[in-house]
């Protein structure tokens, strides 16, 4: 399936930026990547909708910021450009996410290699790395473990590495599908169950689920992550501002889960409640 770059005049606020890309990735655009002069958005073919990406920036939000082109991208030239953007992230000095091409490195307890290809979940933003940051601080032992929208299913990766026992990624996008079989493989990984779907496909009960992907997906589908989770399950959301917090807790608490911690850097939050 063909991708297209769409590239627009780098918006002029980080609040701005944060508030594009965030609405953007709701029509369907699941990479971005900045540059001196423009912003640039990646979607697949079947997500592509040129009208609604004018009717978006014709809101006065996003006074001042212009799309200059459309153009159909080569797969290649996606592998490419990720190759020279992409630098390993370290978390909390314990893990250490990094691509192929780079080196491993034995010093850290966890060093995972992501082919992230075109999907979401790399660790170089915020929400991932904040996600992870509670997951070190996580037991995991013997949990059986959900990762919902689960990109390149490097949270999968990492709860299996932290001693989790059954495991399911489930993400609706074909590409991360895809993806994910070949990030289990090269960390050694053989006993991730990884399924194309929504939340429909979620079958049976989790001590802890993994949701890392956006407000308005939260909102919509918190009720099935509910409904998978045992007694005292845990449950990691990301992918939202701050200010989107408390919506996030009312529907928590009126699903019957207990806030019990959160992070925030750059306005973006990782949030921990338990059933």
């Amino acid at each position: 399936m063909k991708t297209f770059e769409y590239t627009f005049t780098l918006p002029t606020s980080d609040i701005q930026h944060d508030m594009l890309t965030t609405m953007l990735g709701d029509l369907g655009f699941d990479s971005f990547m900045d540059d001196d002069m423009t912003l640039k958005a990646y979607c697949t073919e079947d997500q592509r909708d040129d009208q609604a990406v004018e009717e978006l920036l014709r809101m006065e939000v996003f006074h001042g910021v212009k799309l200059l082109n459309v153009e159909a991208m080569p797969e290649k030239d996606w592998n490419e450009l990720w190759e020279a953007s992409y630098q390993p992230v370290v978390v909390n000095e314990r893990c250490r996410v990094r691509a192929p091409f780079h080196e491993p490195d034995p010093s850290f307890e966890f060093d995972l290699v992501i082919e992230p290809k075109m999907s979401f979940g790399t660790a170089n933003h915020e929400t991932t790395a904040q996600i992870i940051t509670l997951m070190l601080e996580t037991d995991f032992q013997g949990k059986e473990v959900l990762d919902m929208g689960s990109g390149t299913a490097v949270l999968a990766i990492l709860a299996k590495k932290l001693g989790a026992a059954k495991t399911v990624a489930i993400d609706n996008d074909e590409w991360a599908y895809r993806n994910a079989f070949t990030n289990v493989a090269l960390n050694g990984i053989n006993d991730i169950e990884i399924v194309l779907g929504d939340a429909s496909a979620i079958k049976g009960t989790f001590d802890v689920v993994l949701a890392n992907i956006n407000r308005n997906i939260l909102l919509r589908d918190m009720h099935c992550y509910v409904d998978a989770m045992r007694p005292q399950a845990h449950i990691f959301f990301s992918g939202f501002y701050e200010e989107d917090l408390q919506s996030i807790k009312e529907e928590a608490a009126h699903l019957g889960l207990s806030y019990k911690r959160h992070l925030a850097k750059n306005r973006w939050v990782a949030a921990e409640f338990v059933k």
